[in-house]
């Protein structure tokens, strides 16, 4: 009996869920196939998947003053499949300032192209400024499938220093296919400078923000309360080597000049200015609708402000060779610093014939290199050149060539610096191919002795050995980052490896006295400071298509250095002229932090004195 019961009692359990069961089935088929009202709310909701753009890391000088920082701008996206047909078009173009024509073309795209796709989001208008874009918004909610996504774009406090700083531009598809999924199309990456060679440091992490719209396109919610989406993660900030206020009274001296000037911590490598002449203001360049006219024009200059002649013209040196040629000399066991070399007014081998300054006699190695006497230095390239012998100037050469590869001739000597050239340093090789394998001897290429002929170095090569010298021999390689800042974090100082040349410590002393005496009364004497002792070396580079170069490079103060510096100005004449002085006045503001009275006269000539528009005339 109480098994019948059991039994019962289930069939009617059983029969209860079937009931149940079968009014859900009925009720799901009834919203999902019968009654509209689900199918009209799915229909209305879409999910968008909007990307968050990472603040990009600023970029400030050793001193923590800001150089580079970010703008909010706008880019107008659209999703074409939410546009309704009785859209508002007429008054979408009066908010956005276009005519109904550019609206027509910026919203059809090639649909065959794997580009685009009318379901997902592309750039309808780029670069709007965040206070038009506050007024836009207003009325977004009138335009169902457009939205605003903000970005960055960059700022400048100063006008200068843009060659270093870089800009951005634009992605293309190359640089998308080598991202790995790191860039899309409208994506924008450091093209040019510190934004291009520091690009991962500074660009950050993007984030994702899924959001739910209805056909009206409002928001409605996120996706899940957000379970989904990411924060975007801030690029870190960069600390640079230089000091922006000796790089912006570098730009001042170079105003109206063609030129540049490097300067150097010799004890630590870091770039303290880095200054090319003729310039442009960074904001130029800065992302807008207008950077386009803005490029071309300034492609279109004559002046070519794009170029960075700090470290991408290649020029002879001239005399400021001479103190590096007298150390591979002495180490070679080629010169003694007591050498005496007879100096009549000129320098004559067979047909070369190359005129002197009017100086005293020269006893010594720093005698030589205070009065910058071409004679003697010519004999001494000659000895360098013959010392396996009158026809073997290829071993002399290779040896010369392996002492001024290590002050960074003939090759790149930076870190970070992405455009740099490696200048010329000619080799056996390179003669045997102009004159013919055998056939050239060292009085074919005596010019090379005081830095001419078909010797070239950058600017940056130059301060670099000016660098080496004021270390006596130790030095670190060129560099512009001095730390980086991860987000949230406390600074962290880049390492950078010492190295030395292979010249002793002995024979720099002579040449240091010769700088030292070049300064105080020799062909360098525009560079001296009552305050602190200078040394340097001034140039003359011959220009066969116009007036010479002045060039300068030297370094103070000459005990415990704090700044190596050359100076490079096209078509000035004598190193003493232009170059000395701009050499002189730039480690004083370093040194100093100001001008002294005494050299207000120097500092008015230089800043107000017009090469360019002069040469022009």
């Amino acid at each position: 009996m109480n098994k019948e019961r059991e039994s019962d009692r289930t069939i009617w359990i059983k029969r209860f869920i079937i009931f149940v069961a079968g009014i859900l089935i009925l009720q799901t088929g009834w919203l999902q196939l019968i009654d509209p009202t689900y199918g009209q709310k799915a229909e209305r909701t879409t999910l968008v998947r909007r990307t968050l753009y990472p603040s990009r890391g600023l970029i400030l000088d050793r001193n923590g003053h800001l150089m580079v920082h970010n703008i909010p701008v706008y880019d107008l996206k659209v999703i074409y499949n939410q546009i309704p047909k009785n859209l508002d078009t007429a008054l979408l173009c009066q908010l956005l300032e276009i005519d109904k024509s550019t609206y027509r073309a910026r919203l059809e795209k090639d649909w065959k192209s794997l580009r685009f796709s009318k379901s997902i989001p592309f750039t309808f208008m780029e670069h709007i400024p965040a206070n038009k874009f506050q007024y836009i918004q207003e009325f977004l909610h009138l335009f169902p499938g457009f939205y605003g996504e903000l970005r960055s774009a960059r700022g400048y406090f100063e006008n200068h220093s843009a060659h270093i700083l870089g800009y951005m531009s634009e992605v293309d598809q190359n640089k998308i296919d080598q991202s790995s999924g790191t860039y899309v199309p409208g994506d924008y990456c450091g093209s040019t400078g510190v934004e291009s060679y520091y690009e991962n440091l500074l660009r950050g992490t993007k984030g994702a923000q899924y959001i739910l719209k209805d056909n009206l396109g409002r928001e409605i919610e996120s996706l899940d309360n957000g379970r989904h989406d990411s924060l975007a993660i801030s690029g870190d900030n960069i600390i640079l080597s230089l000091d922006h206020i000796l790089q912006e009274y570098g730009q001042e001296l170079l105003q109206n000049k063609r030129g540049s000037i490097v300067a150097i911590e010799p004890s630590t490598g870091e770039i303290l200015a880095m200054i090319s002449s003729p310039g442009y203001d960074p904001n130029e360049l800065s992302i807008s609708r207008m950077r386009g006219e803005v490029f071309a024009k300034l492609q279109s200059d004559t002046l070519n402000p794009l170029f960075d002649r700090s470290v991408m013209a290649q020029y002879p040196p001239g005399s400021i060779f001479k103190p590096i040629l007298a150390l591979a000399a002495m180490q070679e066991g080629v010169l003694d610093e007591n050498k005496t070399v007879f100096c009549n007014g000129s320098y004559n081998l067979g047909g070369f014939r190359r005129g002197c300054h009017n100086h005293p006699a020269i006893h010594n190695v720093s005698q030589a290199i205070q009065y910058s006497c071409n004679t003697y230095f010519f004999t001494v390239y000659k000895d360098v050149i013959d010392d396996a012998g009158y026809t073997l100037p290829e071993i002399g050469m290779r040896k010369l060539n392996s002492y001024l590869t290590e002050f960074g001739f003939g090759k790149k000597i930076s870190v970070d610096l992405p455009n740099e050239k490696s200048g010329n340093l000619p080799g056996p090789d390179y003669f045997d191919e102009l004159y013919g394998s055998g056939k050239w001897r060292s009085s074919y290429i005596l010019s090379m002795g005081i830095g001419q002929g078909e010797l070239q170095l950058t600017t940056l090569q130059m301060a670099h050995a000016a660098a080496i010298i004021a270390n006596e021999g130790t030095y670190t390689d060129p560099h512009i980052l001095k730390a980086r800042v991860p987000t949230g974090g406390e600074p962290k100082a880049e390492f950078y490896p010492r190295r030395r040349v292979s010249i002793d410590y002995r024979y720099f002393e002579p040449v240091i006295e010769g700088m030292a005496g070049a300064v105080r009364a020799g062909t360098a004497t525009l560079a001296s400071n009552p305050e602190y002792e200078v040394c340097g070396k001034t140039g003359t580079s011959e220009n066969p298509h116009g007036a010479d170069h002045s060039v300068f490079f030297g370094f103070a103060p000459r005990n415990q250095p704090k700044i190596a510096i050359a100076v490079y100005i096209e078509n000035a004449g004598w190193g003493g002229a232009f170059a000395t002085p701009v050499g002189g006045l730039m480690m004083e503001k370093y040194i100093k932090g100001e001008i002294i009275e005494a050299h207000k006269g120097i500092e008015k000539k230089m800043l107000e004195t017009d090469l360019i528009h002069k040469i022009k005339s």
